[in-house]
């Protein structure tokens, strides 16, 4: 089942990019923009089907996504239902269209797992109090040390820990409290596991390690909650959440490259493997943990392009309207150079967080 799940999502995963550049066409059109060419995939082209409207949708041999040729797409460009000819807030909107598919995208994705269950992930996570109920609330051995009491007596990591000593292990707090209230003891510690239950002897340790705790075991907490009339207001309401601290993590991450810190700097990003990487180990959970990452992804894409990086939308934008304020003309030739640059360095930054992706993996 777990590959019917890494399938949907790498399937919706693709889908964000296509949705993106679904919102360029939408709006470049209602802004009398002719819109040459959309495409799912990229070249080499598989076949092309012309639209009433002109357009020629194209299904592509690389499924990475999709892309949309205007008519005149350079700035400089001009002439009736060329990008270039409209005007500078036709194409602001054309340009941010795109962020707000995938902001919208990613509020959507939210509400509906709202309804169904939410996972927890901030300490704060927003959610409207009256109206929240947790159907699930588990503590996991989310790591464990090597040679450590839980690893000889046979625990596994992602075992759900039921009880230790006969007590109910309630949160993570509530782990770290019993571990150390039977120090030096062995205990009876009930897991759950692939859905059969197992209890397995612990003997913990008499003093408290700074590598292993008592007993060696790093808690991790699945928490979902669940909403009902308030699940429109929690999915925008968390989309806001995780927007300012995904600009908190990018800010961290470009403090951290100025100090050369880079494996730092590593931790707050992942590339196309690290992505892949997450997404499997999501799909062994179920489609909840998948559903989520994916709304994450989708307001990844929207952060990421609203930034004034050349090669994306919001450096695109940023560029033009800097050569409005310097009043110059951004030729094509200079509009490429610019973009050329930027995409460049993209791909430089894309080949460096895939090396860290997999030594954090190999490691």
């Amino acid at each position: 089942m777990s590959l019917v799940f890494l399938i949907i999502g790498l399937i919706l995963f693709v889908s964000l990019v296509v949705v993106h550049e679904l919102g360029h066409a939408l709006v470049a059109r209602r802004k009398g923009v002719v819109v040459d060419e959309f495409g799912i995939g990229f070249p080499p082209r598989i076949t092309g089907r012309k639209l009433k409207n002109g357009t020629l949708l194209s299904l592509n041999w690389l499924p990475l996504g999709g892309f949309v040729r205007l008519k005149g797409e350079h700035d400089a460009a001009t002439g009736p239902g060329t990008y270039g000819g409209a005007s500078l807030w036709s194409k602001t909107q054309i340009l941010l269209a795109g962020v707000v598919v995938n902001w919208i995208t990613a509020a959507l994705i939210f509400t509906i797992l709202a309804l169904t269950g939410l996972p927890q992930l901030l300490p704060d996570q927003f959610t409207v109090p009256s109206d929240t109920t947790y159907p699930r609330h588990e503590v996991l051995a989310a790591a464990l040390v090597k040679g450590a009491p839980a690893d000889k007596a046979g625990m596994k990591e992602d075992d759900q820990l039921i009880s230790i000593a006969g007590e109910a292990v309630t949160s993570a707090d509530e782990l770290t409290h019993l571990t150390a209230a039977h120090a030096g003891q062995t205990v009876p510690v009930v897991v759950t596991r692939d859905g059969q239950t197992k209890t397995l002897t612990l003997t913990l340790n008499k003093q408290h390690s700074d590598t292993e705790g008592y007993a060696g075991i790093q808690p991790g907490e699945e928490i979902l909650r669940r909403s009902t009339w308030s699940a429109p207001i929690v999915g925008v309401g968390l989309t806001v959440q995780f927007t300012g601290a995904t600009f908190d993590g990018l800010g961290q991450t470009i403090v951290h490259l100025f100090k050369r810190e880079f494996q730092q700097a590593g931790q707050n990003v992942a590339g196309p493997v690290g992505i892949f990487t997450i997404l499997q180990k999501s799909s062994q959970i179920g489609l909840t943990p998948v559903l989520f990452l994916i709304g994450i992804i989708s307001l990844t894409l929207a952060v990421m392009n609203i930034l004034p990086i050349p090669a994306l939308d919001g450096g695109r934008l940023f560029v033009t309207i800097l050569f409005r304020i310097m009043r110059r003309p951004l030729t094509k030739e200079r509009e490429e150079s610019i973009q050329t640059v930027g995409f460049l360095a993209l791909l430089a930054l894309i080949v460096l967080i895939t090396v860290v992706d997999v030594r954090r993996i190999l490691g």
